[in-house]
């Protein structure tokens, strides 16, 4: 179980580059998303909800070897990016946009995503890139309504 729940929190390695691990699994999610047929809403949130459940449970198996919330961990990235692209419409300029608006939200941690990682184990691993990616895509609809761009 060692094994798969390694290669569920790296995204299959990627977490082992060593910098920009997070921003490696942001941008290989965007170019599959693209790559995957368009989902019913319905389908996207059971796959976030599968996402999430098989992330807080490897994040918390490998911190037991690696420690809290570890870079090579980046199964949350992912997470918080298939949030911040629900129901998005597929053109590069949203895509692009998501992953700025989560990367920079993920990043700075403010508005309580900080916070979160101080939830027990997998669970604030995985929070405060939920968290990011919500109000990444509140942000990225209301851009998307108003006509911003």
């Amino acid at each position: 179980m060692i094994k798969i729940s390694k290669i569920i929190a790296t995204v299959c390695g990627i977490g082992f580059i060593n910098k920009g691990g997070g921003t490696v699994a942001s941008v290989a999610y965007c170019i599959v998303w693209f790559l995957l047929p368009e989902f019913s809403f319905v389908a996207q949130i059971l796959l976030i909800i599968l996402l999430l459940i098989s992330g807080v449970w490897s994040a918390t198996e490998v911190e037991k070897m690696w420690g809290k919330d570890n870079y090579r961990i980046v199964i949350d990235e992912v997470a918080g990016m298939m949030i911040a692209l629900l129901c998005i419409p597929g053109k590069i300029k949203y895509v692009l946009a998501a992953l700025v608006l989560f990367r920079l939200f993920d990043i700075l941690k403010p508005l309580g995503i900080q916070k979160m990682e101080s939830l027990p184990a997998g669970c604030g691993v995985m929070a405060d890139d939920v968290l990011a990616g919500i109000y990444s895509l509140v942000i990225l609809h209301l851009a998307i309504a108003i006509k911003l761009f």
